[in-house]
């Protein structure tokens, strides 16, 4: 007989781990089904797409004229 568990968990150098509240429910053989978030960057062609698609708000933010971009000092 089949027991589900649900948790959430990063996956760190390709390793699930497992709460410490299911640790002695799950000691023997599992079956796992992993469902992964989706990510948006990945969605995009890069990092630098992602951002002027989603640009981040800053309040008072005043972005450089062209001028001082590239002025040299």
């Amino acid at each position: 007989m089949l027991q589900a568990v649900e948790f959430q968990a990063f996956v760190k150098n390709g390793m699930i781990e497992v709460p410490r509240e299911y640790r002695k429910r799950l000691s023997q053989r599992v079956r796992v089904i992993v469902l992964a978030e989706e990510d948006r960057i990945a969605q995009s062609a890069t990092l630098i797409d992602d951002l002027l698609l989603n640009p981040i708000k800053i309040e008072g933010f005043t972005p450089l004229t062209r001028d001082e971009a590239h002025a040299r000092d």
